[in-house]
């Protein structure tokens, strides 16, 4: 018998702990664009709703929907900003024009600073660049991280994604914080400012340290030999996507169809379904080639509808929750109130605190540890009830909170939540990413990794659009319904727990 062998040597240049120097250059570039993104979102749909402060003064509803909207599409487009990556430009310039539109986008939204009366055109405008930006930096950032450990050993690539995971949260702490607090004191468009401005240092730390990265997330002499054939193809994908946008505009001018911005959003959700079933239904039947492999696929579509209805309430946060903290909450500490967004940055600070406890207890539990779907329910049924500590708290709210931020429950009910939220996204998340790697044949795994930003995408929409009955139903109600959809669904991954173990053929 043959001794298997060692791992190559890595080539790229050691730095702080034994990892490569390229780590830090990402590291910050992550830290940064995690800054601009949470930083912008935790007051998004604050501005959306608010009349007094020179906000868009959207209806509830109206902008939940377009929060979804526009949640969905940062996720939904990793898809084609991986594809891009891949085939025209690689990682390094994808992350870096990235990084150029995202800034561009933020200070489309802060444009009403300077120019009077841009609200409505820059506002869209400006999301509409933050989605074709993250779009193209947040899948490909995260696969140049990997190519600086490739010849490496699992343990060492495993620590530098852990260092680089807490860049991330680092950001998302401290976005809120900054931009939340001057948008919500000073200036909406001001935090739309310090959101870009804070994609402006993560740009600079990226080209600084681009020669640390001693070309990865370049393309191979295979992939430059494609070039051209993809570039043909994004111009006849754009050209087919701006084709349907003219027909659809053309139907909706005509009156021959109505179409409201909701009612877009929730014929998307629908598409999106619909199309993960029938795509689902051909791989099996089509390109799967035994029924092992069909069985594990089935499994990754129980994963993607699963995930989905568990972002669909995590990513309240920034809607709903949002919401709840900012009409119904006591957030006055001292005679000081507060600022909502700050409430945004407990999440980070729990993820920060408890993963590495998680980690901890799952390598304790070795062969005890649990399996697929039952860290699956697990994950569900915890983001179950901490919606049910919201919706118990939601009956102590007392009659005329809305108009007082001093006239509202305790922070600790969204504290509380956001634990059981936060232990959920712990016990769920990380298992299923390594879970669609783990199931997928080999030759499909790029696909099926797609499906998984596809349930993320699609629970982002949900989220949104639950968001905006928080003011056509009582709190108490709509978050006793999430909480029971997903109880019921966690419970469910529980009760089938041994079928789909079966069903996966021995992968843990």
């Amino acid at each position: 018998m043959t001794e298997s062998a060692a791992p190559t040597a890595p080539t790229h240049e050691r730095g702080a702990f034994g990892h490569p120097r390229g780590l830090m250059t990402l590291f910050n570039t992550e830290l940064w664009e995690r800054f601009s993104y949470y930083g912008m979102r935790a007051f998004l749909i604050l501005y959306m709703t608010d009349v007094a402060r020179g906000g868009l003064g959207l209806e509830t509803e109206i902008s939940g929907a377009i929060y979804g909207l526009y949640t969905f599409g940062v996720y939904a487009l990793a898809l084609p900003g991986g594809w891009i990556a891949d085939r025209i430009v690689g990682q390094r310039l994808a992350v870096l024009y990235g990084g150029i539109v995202i800034a561009l986008g933020h200070f489309t939204l802060a444009a009403p600073l300077v120019i009077p009366g841009s609200d409505y055109w820059s506002f869209y405008l400006g999301l509409i660049f933050l989605v074709i930006g993250t779009g193209l930096l947040k899948p490909n950032v995260s696969a140049i991280v990997g190519d600086l450990y490739e010849g490496d050993t699992p343990e060492r690539r495993d620590a530098g994604f852990s260092i680089y995971y807490m860049g991330i949260n680092i950001g998302a702490f401290l976005g809120p914080l900054v931009c939340g607090y001057f948008a919500e004191n000073v200036d909406w468009h001001l935090g739309f400012s310090l959101a870009g401005i804070g994609m402006i240092f993560g740009l600079v730390f990226y080209m600084r340290g681009t020669p640390a990265l001693k070309g990865a997330g370049e393309l191979n002499e295979e992939a430059l030999a494609r070039v051209a054939q993809g570039r043909r193809q994004l111009m006849m994908g754009l050209g087919a996507f701006a084709a349907l946008a003219i027909v659809i505009y053309a139907l909706v001018a005509t009156g021959t169809i109505t179409m409201t911005v909701i009612g877009f959003a929730q014929a998307t959700g629908l598409i999106v379904v619909i199309v993960a079933a029938i795509y689902f239904g051909s791989v099996m039947a089509i390109a799967c080639r035994d029924k092992v492999e069909r069985h594990r696929v089935f499994v990754i579509f129980l994963l993607f509808l699963g995930a989905a209805m568990f972002w669909s309430g995590f990513e309240q946060a920034g809607s709903s929750m949002n919401i709840y903290a900012r009409d119904l909450t006591d957030r006055v500490i001292f005679g000081w109130e507060m600022p909502t967004s700050w409430l945004q940055s407990v999440n980070p600070i729990f993820i920060i605190l408890l993963a590495p406890v998680m980690g901890l207890l799952w390598v304790q539990l070795g062969a005890r540890n649990p399996s697929i779907p039952v860290k699956f329910g697990m994950g569900l049924a915890l983001l179950g009830v901490g919606f049910l500590v919201l919706a118990w708290g939601s009956f102590y709210v007392p009659e005329g909170a809305a108009s007082s931020p001093a006239v509202g429950v305790s922070m600790t009910w969204l504290v509380v939540t956001y634990f059981f939220h936060t232990v959920g996204e712990l016990a769920l998340s990380p298992v299923g990413l390594s879970s669609v790697t783990k199931l997928s044949p080999h030759r499909l795994v790029g696909q099926m990794m797609g499906t998984w930003f596809m349930g993320a995408a699609l629970g982002n929409l949900v989220a949104g659009l639950i968001a905006g009955r928080i003011e056509t139903l009582p709190p108490e109600q709509l978050f006793t319904v999430v909480a029971s959809i997903a109880i019921g669904s966690g419970l469910l991954f529980l009760l089938f727990s041994p079928l789909i173990n079966r069903a996966t053929h021995g992968v843990k």
